[in-house]
């Protein structure tokens, strides 16, 4: 591979430009990505009731994106030293780092399958799903996990292709497999009435989709970067693991958070869970527009990391940072404004929207204080550096918003006191992260 070959703008363009440009595919990709689920509650809320939203949107949703958010810490892990390798051009080892992360995507997929297949009925029960939607959250839980594997292989393969700088072509691949997904749950649900299973079919399959198309990409369209074998190269794989596997801990810690805020909100009864699960949806959108700003400045700042330019580090981070506030605070704002007849989308029940909004307009002005936290954790896992990050965040998790949600909600059993864990989580993380952070920056200029 030529030294022409290898160049890419990440390392040498104009940062605030390349950072736009990457960026969008990034977002729209992943708000596609939302979309898979996010249809599924809509035309099952709108179609079969709201049990069947509460069974979608609510426990399921939260145990569903346990598992994804794990993988996405694993593969984050790949990711960096991808992109590091990249920045400094070392071909063979980005070769062999490819090929560890795509044989892992593989080996955690099964593990998964079977373990959330068999897990499903009991990790439901100790979330105290109510009654009336537990077995059709039993049943389309199920179903995802037998597909799990497929969404394992496209978040990987999409984590190697933005790695690289590409963000376009995984969102070419989320566009057409979302529009499969619609058409799938409008046929499966509204047409053949199979209710909550046509809607995790249709997900399934449309997520087969979408790794098919990624994997096919990999195969065929790149030199250094192309799919030629699918083998573990041990010390890559530790290296992986290294960085993967604290941001997998610390994305399933959030998990555990929300099961055990999903399982006092299931006590409040099912208007209050189908609420919380139209309120997932919606809270997406700004999580969705927070991470991608993540995702960009990770791979921007990897590159640069691996090519020595320290200070395009600390300045994409600036920049990042800065147009990250910027979007999330419009966002926020559109969604407590227009919240209202957004929840009509989901439902038509009154008592549902109006807890649903209650819950949006409360919680979502305090949610500017976590794109900080994104930004300057995904910069030190960019060069690297996740432990203590990890510790930082998931303080703010283990120490704060659990403890809150156990001991302090019980005794008002108010949904005021629920939501009030997540400013308060995310207010003692960044009283933590930021000095470390600026600690971190002056070393590395040194």
């Amino acid at each position: 591979m030529t030294e022409k070959k290898m160049s890419n703008p990440i390392i040498e363009g104009i940062i605030w430009k390349q950072l736009l440009i990457f960026f969008f595919p990034i977002v729209v990709g992943t708000l596609f990505q939302q979309l898979y689920n996010t249809v599924d509650a809509i035309i099952v809320g709108r179609f079969v009731g709201k049990q069947a939203l509460a069974s979608v949107g609510g426990s399921a949703a939260v145990l569903s994106n346990m598992v994804i958010g794990f993988f996405t810490g694993l593969s984050a892990g790949a990711s960096v030293i991808i992109s590091q390798f990249y920045g400094a051009k070392d071909s063979e080892n980005v070769h062999k780092s490819l090929h560890t992360a795509y044989a892992s995507s593989l080996i955690f997929g099964v593990l998964i399958s079977v373990i959330g297949f068999i897990l499903t009925p009991w990790l439901l029960t100790i979330m105290k799903t109510p009654g009336d939607i537990y077995q059709d959250s039993v049943l389309y839980l199920k179903i995802y996990f037998v597909g799990i594997i497929f969404t394992l292989i496209y978040n990987m393969g999409s984590s190697i292709l933005r790695a690289i700088g590409d963000s376009r072509r995984p969102l070419y691949f989320l566009i057409v497999c979302c529009f499969l997904n619609i058409v799938l749950d409008i046929v499966f649900v509204v047409f053949l009435h199979m209710g909550i299973a046509g809607a995790a079919i249709a997900t399934v399959i449309s997520q087969a989709v979408s790794a098919f198309l990624v994997t096919y990409s990999l195969t065929a369209a790149y030199g250094i970067m192309k799919l030629k074998e699918i083998k573990i190269h041990f010390q890559l794989f530790k290296s992986e693991l290294k960085i993967g596997l604290p941001s997998g801990l610390q994305s399933c810690m959030y998990a555990i958070t929300n099961i055990i805020i999903q399982a006092s909100i299931n006590s409040f009864g099912t208007d209050t869970a189908a609420a919380w699960a139209a309120y997932g949806k919606l809270d997406a959108i700004f999580w969705t527009v927070s991470g991608a700003f993540g995702i960009a400045v990770t791979t921007f700042a990897g590159q640069n990391y691996g090519a020595k330019r320290y200070d395009r580090v600390i300045k994409s981070t600036r920049v990042c940072l800065g147009m990250s506030l910027g979007v999330c605070s419009c966002l926020l704002a559109f969604l407590v404004a227009a919240c209202r007849p957004l929840y009509h989308i989901f439902t038509t029940d009154e008592n549902v929207i109006n807890l649903g909004v209650y819950m949006l307009r409360l919680i979502a002005p305090s949610c500017i204080l976590s794109v900080f936290v994104e930004i300057l954790s995904s910069t030190l896992r960019s060069i690297g550096d996740v432990i203590v990050p990890t510790f930082i965040i998931l303080g703010g998790v283990c120490f704060v918003r659990i403890p809150w949600v156990l001991f302090v909600v019980p005794i008002t059993n108010k949904i005021f006191m629920l939501l009030l864990s997540y400013p308060l989580a995310w207010g003692m993380t960044l009283i933590l992260l930021v000095p470390y952070y600026f600690y971190r920056r002056k070393k590395l200029t040194m």
